[in-house]
């Protein structure tokens, strides 16, 4: 078996990453935005900081933490802690490819994203839509605390509902 990393982004790993979002979007409807400009939506000014996972040579995950702008999940958490958006930040873009899964490669991902924000002192929260269960029972399995429900804004007007969760303390 082929070994796995999880390690930063670089600028060369956006051609990789973009194959994998377009394959992940082919395959699981993820994400319903982004997908017909690939490099912008990867590479958002918002992005703190992102990881890819790979597998040989491989790009086959991805994911970022990113400034807040008070939406969803962010104004939910923000209430609900009596905090500010100077503390938060938010996970977001992750995915992994279907014939890299089962290597919990989304797990060692969300897991450099936590260890990034934790060290900055950033509670990371996020939404996630109803329809990726997967996704969900993830973010449940590795402690991530449901704390409300969002409409997930995108395209020209449209939405989907969304279940937000918050990092373990």
């Amino acid at each position: 078996m082929t070994a796995s990393i999880v390690r930063p982004f670089q600028n060369a790993d956006l051609p990789g990453a973009e194959a994998a979002l377009i394959e992940v979007h082919g395959t699981d409807g993820y994400p319903v935005e982004g997908v017909d400009q690939p490099a912008s939506w990867l590479r958002s000014p918002d992005v703190l900081a992102a990881w890819v996972a790979e597998v040989g040579s491989k790009i086959v995950g991805y994911v970022a933490v990113m400034r807040p702008h008070g939406e969803g999940a962010v104004s939910l958490w923000v209430q609900h802690a009596r905090s500010d958006e100077e503390h938060v930040a938010v996970l977001a873009r992750l995915f992994v490819i279907k014939e890299a899964r089962r290597r919990a490669l989304g797990e060692k991902l969300m897991e450099a994203a936590t260890d990034y924000a934790q060290s900055r002192g950033l509670r990371l929260v996020l939404d996630v839509m109803t329809k990726d269960t997967a996704a969900i029972h993830l973010y449940e399995r590795l402690g991530w605390i449901r704390f409300g429900e969002a409409s997930h804004r995108y395209g020209d007007d449209r939405q989907i509902s969304a279940v937000c969760f918050v990092s373990p303390a």
